[in-house]
């Protein structure tokens, strides 16, 4: 790494990023996965469980006067409104004072809000802390995707997003699983086995929390802020830690890259740049999420209310379904993760929105004809989310790549912001509408919704969608500091010499 002195700041020649994406998988890489995204288990396991209990906290004895709607409407709809405004608060903060600092203190936020949850004694207690866990997992979004995306090498970071993002449903199986036992009144009482469930998050939390503390800043972030020599000491530690556990030197990076350091990037210049230079992909943001957000929103908070209002299962039984339909969820990133870095990501993106858009349209009309049981019902569910699960994941990686490195987090926290306000708040409160009225017509409807919307993002996606396979975060797009013409091509090799040349874009 070469160093220069400009009028701006300081000027540095380096080739961190081409070194970052050559490496080969390793033990470390499963610290980064471990570390930061079991998250999501956290984040599956809380959404999960509310929805699942909603029935039992309506019930007279529950230690809280709240209705069944008003825990899959306002309470849910609080939650995604406090990680949209999560997202915004933390992303920006996240960009300007680092990755790891903010994934600390995200985390903290919403085990303390989690914990708080737990003790609720008044409705707006519960609304107020449902609000306030939303804010720090928002936070979380925009933190651990930056820092992940930045991390994992180019070869694999599609795969490795999707799955991470995917783990969401794991925490979806635990948290249907243990509501049963919450919700099993021959085990604890009403006003007991619910506030477990949020107490256990808690613990598993803390858990992520020391796990965490061994993950460290995002080499590219600390490049671009003037931090190149603890940049240097990072992916040196981590090549030497690599080397001995392959047994055998690295092979040589390629390509270098010359940026001007700086301290930060004003909201003009983001929005600019997202907005005008970026703006095909700041659509294809915005129409993923707004497509998913919807979608995954309103149906994982009501699917418990759907089984119990047409289907007459017992409020202690929905969790078993749920976690049928939460295992389907889980798969289809871990099996389809693997083709958005080989077939790609146009083809894989669009493909996925659209297969449970159409599948979705086929539930609804086997819904409106009488022709579904809770069995089947769930069975069409798994089909569907099988495909919109990895879809879903895909929109997160999308805007984590695909614009410059200074607004990365900003950018995560803005699309999932809007697209989630749009989707994830105007979903729950909708479909809770729509359901609690009993009417079969009316979750048709709501089901119609969320499948129009998804193919619309599908289409959207065949034209719009970035070709962001095996290219490193630095050839999808140009970092603000980057000096013009500096940024060597890089050709991609995989773990066996398969290869994939990209040219650098600006």
């Amino acid at each position: 790494m070469t160093t220069a002195e400009a009028e701006s700041g300081r000027t540095i020649t380096t080739s961190i990023p081409a070194r970052l994406d050559r490496l080969p998988w390793s033990r470390w890489h499963w610290t980064i996965v471990i570390g930061l995204g079991t998250v999501w288990i956290l984040d599956g396991l809380e959404v999960t469980v509310v929805g699942n209990i909603a029935s039992r906290l309506s019930e007279p004895g529950s230690g809280l006067s709240i209705s069944s709607g008003q825990v899959t409407g306002i309470a849910a709809a609080l939650y995604v409104a406090g990680a949209c405004s999560g997202a915004l608060f933390w992303g920006r903060l996240t960009d300007r004072y680092g990755r790891k600092n903010l994934f600390m203190i995200t985390l903290a936020v919403y085990l303390a809000a989690t914990a708080l949850t737990a003790v609720s004694f008044q409705s707006w207690w519960f609304f107020a802390f449902r609000f306030l866990t939303g804010f720090g997992i928002g936070g979380e979004y925009a933190a651990i995707n930056s820092a992940i995306d930045e991390l994992i090498p180019a070869y694999y970071r599609g795969r490795v997003d999707l799955i991470i993002n995917g783990s969401f449903w794991v925490g979806a199986v635990g948290g249907s699983l243990l509501s049963i036992l919450a919700l099993n009144t021959a085990i604890l009482p009403k006003d007991v086995g619910w506030r477990l469930t949020f107490a256990l998050g808690v613990v598993l939390g803390l858990v992520i929390l020391l796990v965490r503390r061994s993950v460290p800043e995002s080499p590219r972030w600390l490049l671009i802020h003037g931090r190149d020599r603890e940049a240097e000491e990072i992916v040196s530690s981590i090549e030497r830690q690599v080397e001995a556990e392959k047994g055998e030197p690295l092979a040589e990076p390629e390509g270098e890259l010359e940026i001007h350091q700086r301290r930060g990037v004003g909201f003009l210049e983001i929005a600019r740049t997202v907005f005008s230079t970026y703006r095909r992909r700041a659509a294809l943001g915005f129409s993923l999420f707004i497509g998913q957000a919807f979608l995954f929103n309103a149906i994982t908070f009501g699917f418990g209310a759907i089984l119990t209002k047409f289907f007459d299962v017992p409020a202690d039984h929905t969790g078993y379904y749920f976690a049928v339909i939460a295992l389907g969820n889980f798969t289809g990133p871990l099996l389809l993760g693997k083709l958005f870095d080989t077939v790609g990501r146009r083809v894989m993106i669009s493909s996925t929105y659209l297969l449970s858009g159409l599948l979705l349209f086929g539930t609804a009309w086997l819904f409106d004809r009488g022709s579904l049981s809770a069995g089947t019902l769930t069975a069409c569910w798994c089909a569907v989310l099988f495909f919109a699960s990895a879809g879903a994941s895909s929109a997160y990686l999308t805007v984590s790549e695909i614009f410059p490195m200074e607004t990365r987090a900003m950018s995560i926290a803005f699309f999932y912001a809007l697209g989630t306000a749009a989707g994830g708040i105007s979903g729950p409160l909708l479909f809770a509408d729509l359901t609690s009225r009993g009417r079969v017509g009316d979750t048709v409807l709501a089901f119609q919704i969320g499948a129009a919307l998804m193919c619309a993002a599908g289409l959207v996606a065949a034209v719009l969608a970035v070709r962001a396979e095996r290219r490193s975060l630095e050839d999808i797009a140009r970092p603000l500091s980057a000096a013009a013409g500096r940024a060597k091509a890089v050709t991609r090799k995989g773990p066996k010499g398969s290869t994939g040349s990209r040219t650098a874009t600006a």
